[in-house]
């Protein structure tokens, strides 16, 4: 009896010391999201002062709406080729990384700056060397100079493209730390069983270092989904609307339009696209994790 008296009254004091920081999260995560349900079942414009309970309206416009669908697919697009070459890009970075060679701490080093970087001062840079006047990107390619940033079939690629430039060396270092958890023996067996570097890597690379891929999709396929604004510095959506993403609808209704209740509309929908991709991302990981 006195033992179970002396575990309740720990854990009375871990739930004690635990209640600020249950409490902060609170106040910084959950009132925004419910503050923003609550508008979004409003039709509230600040300019013309008008505010008044239109329950489930805007929604019910968003589904129709052509401009939401279009920054959908656009955020979808962006997403999915942007985290797709960052992997791709990572994988081979991570193994050179993981080996053991003269200057690789340098080298690990100077590979993070890119990410180190701030997103914004990162986009203006890029955004220089893409101008079609002095920009550096068309000075070095042969041809006629291109609008990277003003032709509708080239803007998002080049703010695809910054962003595999910034991010794919996190995603490296996600892709580096599953390789170093990786048993040595492993691979000392197989060259023993005169294993070749690719059956190696086939065999017992790819499939120990899945829940490490899986962590860095997670990751980046939740942050590239959110993106505003590397976007936002080189183009703010266009031309056209041809690079707007979720993000920015939701920003350019809430703070340029004023339409403070279709625009939470559009930031409630954007925040459960991302919790839809977290669930099928963390299903999956656990998956992974079970079958081990």
């Amino acid at each position: 009896m006195k033992g179970g008296g002396s575990l309740e009254r720990e854990r009375r004091q871990a739930y004690l010391l635990v209640a600020p920081a249950v409490l902060v999260l609170l106040g910084v995560a959950l009132y925004p999201i419910l503050a923003a349900v609550w508008l979004s079942l409003h039709r509230f414009i600040l300019v013309f002062g008008e505010r008044r309970l239109t329950g489930l309206d805007n929604y019910a416009f968003l589904l129709s709406d052509a401009r939401f669908w279009a920054a959908l697919g656009n955020t979808a697009y962006f997403t999915l080729v942007a985290v797709t070459v960052e992997v791709l890009l990572a994988v081979p970075l991570a193994l050179l990384l993981n080996r053991a060679f003269p200057g690789r701490g340098l080298l690990r080093a100077s590979v993070l700056v890119p990410w180190a970087i701030p997103t914004v001062v990162s986009a203006r840079l890029w955004a220089w060397m893409f101008n079609p006047e002095y920009g550096v990107i068309n000075r070095l390619l042969p041809g006629n100079d291109i609008n990277w940033l003003g032709a509708p079939g080239y803007a998002l690629h080049a703010a695809i493209l910054v962003d595999v430039w910034k991010t794919t060396p996190f995603v490296a270092l996600l892709v580096l730390a599953g390789l170093q958890g990786i048993p040595e023996d492993l691979y000392k067996a197989a060259r023993v069983d005169g294993a070749s570097a690719w059956r190696a890597f086939r065999s017992i690379t790819l499939p120990l270092l899945k829940p490490a891929l899986l962590l860095a999709l997670l990751f980046r396929s939740l942050d590239a989904f959110r993106v505003f604004d590397a976007i936002y510095v080189l183009t703010e959506g266009g031309p056209a609307n041809t690079t707007e993403t979720l993000s920015i609808y939701a920003y350019k209704t809430l703070m340029r339009s004023g339409d403070f209740g279709y625009g939470s509309a559009l930031s409630v929908a954007t925040f459960l696209c991302v919790v839809l991709l977290a669930v099928v991302w963390l299903r999956l990981l656990g998956r992974e994790e079970g079958a081990r």
